[in-house]
């Protein structure tokens, strides 16, 4: 018998069993392969297996974690494939956004516009908002800056907006709405209540131009085809690092900055794995999509699920992803493996502004949608939407507008001047491969072979979407 430094007494059965506790058995049966051990030192054999499986944990650590940084950098390499490659050039989507391209869950019923900050090459850069806007300003790995417009600071007047880059130190002059961002390269979208009109007031310019800025110019990306969709095998980890060498090592977490220098990813260094770990980090990022995917199409935090098979995208009520001091991780990968554009605005929705979504990849009886299929959806009376709402289709593969032979809208909407209603003010909107005849209008192509899912929007919406007293019906198969 012992005693220990708290006067506890301890008995040879319990220093026994606190031997089991702590010690390793002879042979570990893992999902990397059995692990050997002589007396809890691993065998050679077994070392070599144990360092393939961390370096595969890590990546796929990094693959979910680092998803919002990928899709930021792969967004900037289509965009400049259009000629978008300066703060000076600013991208719209005239009349609306369409199928042609590869982006992230892009509504059709908004004009956008877009450019790139670059705060190391401008230094302090200056954007005049326009009046009666919406816009927001995210930094390089997608967290929020900034709303500007409407939900803003300037509250829909329009106003100067100053972003200094980090550890600037220099002068900051009066009359600006002032922002530091942590990184040199900030993503800014552009929607004007008033069109493209309004949204070409908009002004972008460095602050030592101030008395007499340079012309921003205007690119229509519309009929460009360009991929603004980040990677999903080895070459996910070089878009992350592209990043990392870009921006300043303060500008990440120390937690991440961890799993990254883990699997060689580290600020000033090359990135320069060996046939080895490129087959690690190409498995690593093909199982991370499998998980991103299973977050996202099938969520397991009870906060994802709205009701019946309908999913909120925004889980937790928090632009940081936060929840009683803890960061949702799976809540983090599964907005950003489908959705762009971070802002609180649309992480808590309320009545009457801002819009709200809900999504699916389910049918009625649970099975996944079928591109090869006809489905009917219910849409009752009297959508609690103060303007309009609409249903978009997108591809499960890229998470983009579906791309259909019949049209580059894939999408029906209350505003669009086609749709038709039922006697009751409800509506009937149909999905599959050939339209059901008479309802054209209401129809959204489909392709057999795929699956596809949809995104339901409210914008502006109403009380009755909040408190569930309006639900939107099921995907019903028609065949």
């Amino acid at each position: 018998m012992t005693i220990g430094n708290s006067g506890s007494v301890s008995t040879s059965a319990d220093l026994l069993a606190a031997i089991e506790s702590v010690s390793s058995p002879d042979t570990v049966d893992t999902p990397f392969g059995q692990l050997n051990f002589f007396d809890g030192v691993p065998l050679p054999e077994s070392v070599s297996t144990i360092y393939d499986a961390l370096d595969l944990i890590r990546g796929i650590d990094v693959f979910l974690n680092c998803v919002p940084g990928a899709s930021l950098v792969a967004f900037r390499r289509g965009i400049r494939e259009t000629g978008i490659d300066s703060p000076r050039t600013i991208g719209y989507s005239d009349p609306r956004a369409n199928s042609r391209g590869f982006a992230l869950t892009p509504n059709t019923e908004t004009t956008y516009g877009t450019t790139f900050l670059d705060l190391k090459a401008w230094g302090p850069t200056v954007i005049e908002a326009p009046p009666n806007s919406m816009c927001v300003v995210d930094d390089f790995w997608f967290r929020y800056v900034t709303d500007m417009g409407i939900p803003g600071p300037d509250h829909g007047l329009g106003g100067n907006y100053l972003f200094l880059p980090p550890g600037y130190a220099g002068e900051v002059p009066d009359g600006y709405f002032v922002l530091r961002s942590p990184t040199y390269t900030n993503w800014v979208v552009l929607r004007a209540l008033g069109g493209v009109p309004d949204m070409k007031k908009t002004r972008i310019y460095p602050l030592s131009e101030a008395d007499s800025p340079g012309a921003n110019e205007w690119i229509n990306w519309v009929e460009e085809s360009f991929n603004t969709v980040h990677a999903n095998d080895l070459s996910f980890f070089f878009e992350i690092d592209e990043l990392v060498q870009e921006e300043p090592a303060e500008a990440l977490d120390p937690e991440r900055a961890g799993q990254l220098a883990a699997i060689g990813i580290v600020k000033g260094r090359p990135f320069d794995p060996d046939e080895r770990m490129r087959g690690i980090l190409d498995k690593a990022a093909r199982i991370g999509a499998g998980m991103a995917r299973a977050l996202s199409y099938a969520p397991r935090d009870p906060q994802a699920s709205l009701y019946g098979s309908w999913n909120n995208a925004f889980v937790g009520g928090s632009h940081e992803f936060l929840r009683d001091g803890a960061r949702l991780l799976d809540a983090r990968t599964q907005f950003h493996y489908i959705a762009t554009v971070i802002t609180p605005a649309m992480a808590r929705a309320r009545a009457g502004a801002g819009s709200a979504y809900a999504y699916t990849v389910h049918d009625a009886r649970g099975a996944i949608l079928d591109g090869g299929r006809s489905y009917r959806l219910h849409v009752d009376p009297n959508p609690p939407a103060k303007n309009f709402w609409s249903v978009d289709v997108y591809d499960t593969q890229t998470r983009s507008l579906i791309q259909v032979p019949s049209t580059i809208w894939p999408a029906v909407a209350s505003n669009s001047g086609q749709l038709v209603a039922n006697d009751d003010g409800s509506h009937d909107l149909f999905f599959g491969p050939t339209a059901p005849e008479g309802r054209e209008s209401n129809w959204v192509e489909t392709l057999p072979g795929k699956s596809w899912f949809p995104l339901f929007r409210l914008y502006g919406p109403l009380e009755p979407w909040f408190d569930q007293t309006w639900r939107l019906g099921e995907f019903e198969p028609l065949d």
